[in-house]
């Protein structure tokens, strides 16, 4: 960080901070009012900022991102309309993980026991086949385990198992999450 005194200074460097600026100006005028369906564009405007963006990646227009350098978007990932991904620190979404809409990615806090109110930031790691359900809220230093299931409204505040269902505030796992192929919904 920039600086360890929150009430005497910013906590990024001016370089930073300048670039938020213009990914923000960026955001609000080509991000935000490209169609629905111009997933592509966005991917550029994002890998233009430093973001690594897999191929077939859907993030939609209505997505929030503070720092898109900070961002790894695994291959057919989708963050849905609301979705935040305050990326203060490194957040890493996997392969076909799904981020629904209103659910908050939080990889910075403060650490309150010191004066000056440090920021701390912390990476997030969301697994490939995850999802986050709609307004799930994750916390700085967690990882979601691949194919891992976090119910709508959930706060997470630990690091999830893979391939379970979990929920609540706080979030715990609540049972093994199962697979159905496709030839078994026929029959």
């Amino acid at each position: 960080m920039h600086n360890q005194d929150t009430f005497t200074g910013p906590s990024f460097s001016l370089k930073n901070r300048i670039g938020r600026l213009i990914w923000g100006l960026v955001s609000i005028f080509l991000f935000r009012l490209s169609p629905k369906p111009l997933h592509a564009w966005r991917s550029f405007l994002l890998r233009c900022f430093g973001a690594k963006v897999g191929r077939g990646v859907h993030v939609y227009p209505g997505v929030k991102v503070w720092a898109p350098w900070n961002l790894v978007l695994d291959d057919e990932c989708g963050i849905a309309n609301g979705a935040i991904l305050y990326s203060q620190g490194k957040i890493t979404i996997g392969q076909r993980a799904v981020i629904s809409q209103g659910a908050h990615i939080c990889a910075g806090t403060h650490d309150y026991t010191q004066p000056g109110f440090p920021l701390i930031t912390m990476p997030i790691q969301i697994g490939a086949h995850a999802w986050v359900a709609a307004e799930a809220f994750v916390h700085p230093g967690v990882s979601i385990g691949d194919g891992c299931v976090v119910g709508a409204r959930s706060v997470v505040t630990k690091s999830m198992p893979p391939w379970m269902v979990c929920a609540g505030h706080p979030c715990k796992p609540l049972k093994e999450r199962t697979m159905v192929s496709s030839l078994e919904k026929v029959l």
